[in-house]
């Protein structure tokens, strides 16, 4: 099976044909508009293709098989990859990469950071199979982000708020699963108020976002708008209790506004 998106990135003239394609030279990756270009490579099962585990974006176990890891570096130590703290999570990128049969493409969403040197975009199992067959190496790609949406195995359920483990009416932290882009913004409004919060990601647990406490004590109804990277938004109706209980999962299609 190969995934596939509505965006494409730009047609090139190159056919991606290549000899000893597993063994491209380690070089930093290079960053391009919203993509990049440089090594891909794997740490998943060619064989087994199993699903993603969450990764560094806290997901936990799912059924996401077309995942992947994305680099948090430019140039070793930097910061200025696309990671940027876990923004990234929940993103999709299509990855080409260049192999004997020229040009061979997957869309994978981004559960997990790759830290290390010369790394780009580090596949799942199956999606390397996908482009590396048996003969697993670094190969040269190029990936672009695009959005989730029609897209074959990227999806481990519906688009979910979960709360996470601990939560109370003292203290919450929520994330996004399986969002349909990666998510830029969370805003909280009143529904009979105008109040008017927009949630800060937290600082070293990565892919959540802090519910300020006078949300979770106000026993009020408000509006949740997730803001994703392609500008669209999805719109959660909640009561303030349910922000409270740990491990909820709060999915969209069940709390959307009548």
């Amino acid at each position: 099976m190969q995934s596939s998106s509505s965006e494409k990135p730009a047609e090139s003239s190159d056919s991606g044909v290549c000899t000893n394609c597993d063994s491209y030279t380690a070089a930093d990756p290079t960053l391009v508009e919203n993509g990049g270009k440089g090594s891909v490579t794997t740490y998943g099962s060619i064989t087994a293709k199993e699903t993603s585990l969450g990764g560094a974006c806290n997901y936990g176990q799912t059924n996401i098989q077309y995942y992947a890891a994305i680099h948090v570096n430019v140039s070793p130590g930097d910061d200025k990859g696309p990671w940027d703290g876990g923004m990234a999570c929940g993103g999709c990128v299509h990855v080409k990469a260049k192999t004997p049969d020229g040009w061979k493409e997957v869309t994978v969403r981004i559960t997990d950071r790759c830290p290390d040197a010369n790394c780009g975009v580090d596949l799942g199992g199956a999606p390397a199979s996908d482009i590396m067959g048996i003969q697993v190496g670094r190969y040269y790609g190029e990936w672009e982000f695009v959005s989730c949406e029609g897209v074959e195995g990227v999806w481990g359920d519906s688009t979910s708020i979960w709360v996470k483990e601990g939560a109370s009416e003292f203290w919450s932290i929520i994330q996004v699963r399986n969002p349909k882009d990666m998510v830029k913004k969370i805003a909280i409004q009143g529904m009979d108020s105008d109040e008017d919060y927009t949630l800060e990601m937290v600082v070293g647990t990565e892919n959540f976002w802090t519910v300020p406490q006078e949300i979770l004590q106000s026993n009020k109804k408000y509006s949740v708008v997730v803001t994703y990277r392609s500008g669209t938004d999805d719109e959660w109706i909640l009561e303030s209790s349910e922000l409270t209980i740990p491990e909820a999962n709060l999915y969209l299609y069940e709390h959307r506004k009548e």
